[in-house]
């Protein structure tokens, strides 16, 4: 496949961000960041799930195993997915903000109680070996939400995904959806589903509710490559589909009704691991320890900047309004808040503006950590 190097960063001088501090985090690598309503989570090696506020350890709460691979955050409950296969909800505590408690697993106990009296619910499983449709035989490795139909989505490297009623924790239907791991799953308001696999292939799913049910068909296939599928990403604001790769090039397709490629971005001289889009921008981190910031006009996508600071793969991203406003100036810019996690233990923040790139950064901040864990609940 031919790569458009027009707008590659390797193409121009362009403005890199070099940190202004780093914090070594002693408990762990993070694997998974998202951020709402003022507070940053991040999932860790550890088991933990640290919560930041205005930059501040603000609360930590620990599963009892698994290292958590996903965060997804729903109104007051908080959905973490885990490499022992599980997803457990959590919800802050009414007295205290700082507090956390599990509330469940999904599935619930009483439904693997209940599945398991069927021989009809059991279903090969990878290792040949047969489990219970309503449970994921092998880590989860992504996670996704509807809220507008109150649906939760998981996938998994036992290569299904599965969709779960948030209302009741049940587990509505599950999809085998590829040859190899599921490496990421998206939720778009219009009822698709997006689905990325180490077997290198994008997929495209139509939801359609039936009665209390879904059921998810397949729609379009949007790649089919060699190299894994690392990530997935949409734009809240155009039909605008984007795709990260092992080989480090970002594919990108685009369509109201049928979606159509529009293009390669060459942003990284490794692996992309992650993505994330606010705005117009598209933020990409790589195994080559930087993230890329592109700014989309129509089909036309151009780097404006390289954020240098990890020593270590990016491997989430998580991006939020910035709380200061608009770009010094008062030139009516959007800014953003972008936390980085890496697999050099570090979480920095960075803010980004959609503006020209003289205009784009100020220096990633210091994310501090608290020194203790919290028990596992």
């Amino acid at each position: 496949m031919a790569v458009s190097r027009e707008h590659s960063p390797y193409d121009a001088e362009l403005p890199c961000a070099a940190p202004v501090g780093s914090l070594v985090l002693e408990k762990g690598h993070i694997y998974s960041l998202a951020a709402t309503g003022g507070l940053l989570y991040g999932g860790f090696d550890s088991k933990n799930i640290r919560v930041w506020k205005n930059q501040q350890d603000f609360a930590v709460f620990k599963s009892s195993s698994g290292l958590v691979k996903a965060i997804v955050v729903a109104a007051d409950r908080v959905f973490t997915g885990h490499q022992d296969g599980k997803i457990r909800a959590w919800k802050v505590s009414p007295k205290d903000a700082t507090v956390y408690k599990r509330i469940g697993n999904l599935p619930r106990l009483k439904d693997i109680l209940w599945s398991s009296l069927n021989p009809s619910n059991y279903v090969e499983a990878r290792r040949h070996s047969s489990a219970l449709w309503i449970r994921h035989s092998d880590a989860i490795s992504c996670l996704s939400l509807n809220e507008e139909q109150g649906l939760l989505y998981s996938g998994s490297w036992d290569r299904t995904f599965k969709i779960w009623r948030i209302s009741d924790s049940r587990c509505l239907e599950s999809v085998a959806a590829h040859d190899d791991t599921i490496n990421s799953i998206v939720a778009a308001v219009s009822g698709l589903v997006f689905t990325g696999s180490a077997d290198g292939t994008v997929k495209v799913w139509r939801r359609e509710l039936q009665g209390k049910g879904t059921k998810h068909a397949p729609v379009q296939t949007l790649l089919k490559q060699e190299w894994a599928v690392t990530s997935l990403a949409i734009s809240p604001t155009a039909p605008v589909v984007y795709c990260g790769s092992s080989d480090g090039l970002i594919n990108f397709w685009e369509g109201e009704q049928h979606l159509a490629h529009g293009g390669v971005l060459q942003s990284h001289k490794m692996a992309v691991l992650c993505l994330a889009v606010s705005g117009t921008l598209l933020l990409s981190g790589s195994a080559d320890t930087t993230i890329c910031v592109w700014r989309r006009q129509g089909a036309v996508h151009t780097c404006l900047s390289v954020l240098s600071g990890h020593s270590g793969p990016v491997k989430c991203l998580a991006v939020a309004p910035d709380a200061c406003g608009e770009e010094d100036g008062g030139s009516g810019a959007t800014r953003w808040t972008v936390y980085s996690g890496s697999l050099d233990k570090s979480v920095k923040l960075w803010r980004v503006s959609e503006q020209a790139p003289e205009a784009l950064l100020r220096g990633p901040q210091i994310v501090p950590v608290g020194p203790g864990d919290s028990k596992a609940y």
